[in-house]
């Protein structure tokens, strides 16, 4: 029963560290193709959230886990057009601050809107109840976003790689000046990256609202463990990203099991050990002035 337990925190980790990699999946787009740290990022897994709440009192779950991301996309358009589109050729602090602020804001619009309390989000009732294989008990909807997690995974890595998009914003990452050279213009595919990495985050919050506490802080409380994500598996790296995600629940499922109160900071102390041997990340790439 022991080890059936554990496998049971293993899994879970596998289904948190999914859940991470959308938020940290867009946040590291969007800072490798506009060398942009945006820290309204969790504004946006927060508005994910609220919104499917919303809309699901008139249309059901499903579908409204499937509009809210593409309405808050909209936002994020926005977002890039008047907002971070100044800022991709300065100091990357000023960024910072903006998106800091931007934050702020947007955490105050929401309790404004919905209020400060809480929102209760109910799951339909075909994916509630565990899904039993012998002594193994898990989570019909845990297992029905993790599958959720790995389509969306798939599509964002053939869209990266197996498409003429994906090519240019490779090349765009890696040789901007030669990009322009060529004659072909970033920004529109900026715009694209930026609405892909915040449909993502308010995916991460649709799927996650009918489990978690809908509350107006969530993004904030999210943020720093996606940008510990983004460390851990290196800067600019895709697969890093993955890996790191998954590394992280297992991690914090595995924590949990033996020692509850430690959970939480199992990331950040992962993180340190990773940067002690390898300050790019597990598959950054080589920083010369460190290493």
């Amino acid at each position: 029963m022991q080890i059936v337990f554990l496998l049971e925190q293993v899994v879970n980790g596998l289904v948190l560290g999914g859940y991470y990699l959308l938020l940290a999946l867009g946040l590291s787009l969007i800072f490798s193709v506009g060398g942009v740290v945006n820290l309204a990022h969790g504004a946006f897994y927060a508005l994910g959230a609220y919104v499917t709440v919303t809309i699901a009192n008139y249309v059901g779950f499903a579908p409204a886990a499937a509009i809210s991301p593409v309405l808050v996309g909209l936002i994020g358009i926005v977002f890039e057009r008047f907002i971070l589109r100044r800022f991709y050729r300065e100091d990357p602090i000023l960024s910072l601050l903006v998106t800091f602020g931007l934050a702020m804001v947007a955490e105050q619009a929401i309790r404004m809107i919905w209020g400060a309390a809480p929102l209760p989000m109910s799951l339909p009732n075909a994916i509630r109840g565990p899904v039993v294989l012998g002594d193994f008990y898990f989570s019909k909807y845990r297992l029905t976003m993790l599958a959720v997690v790995v389509v969306v995974l798939t599509g964002i890595w053939f869209l990266l790689n197996r498409t003429s998009f994906g090519r240019v914003v490779r090349a765009g990452i890696q040789q901007p000046d030669m990009v322009a050279a060529l004659g072909i213009r970033l920004q529109p595919y900026m715009t694209t990256v930026v609405m892909l990495g915040v449909v993502l985050a308010a995916l991460g919050g649709a799927l996650f609202a009918p489990i978690t506490i809908v509350h107006p802080a969530m993004g904030a409380e999210i943020l720093p463990v996606a940008f510990v994500i983004v460390v851990i598996g290196g800067l600019g790296s895709f697969w890093g990203v993955v890996l790191a995600a998954l590394l992280v629940g297992v991690v914090r499922g595995i924590t949990i099991h033996f020692y509850p109160p430690a959970g939480p900071a199992s990331a950040y102390v992962l993180m340190f050990l990773v940067l002690m041997f390898r300050p790019r990340g597990l598959l950054g790439e080589r920083i010369e002035k460190f290493e």
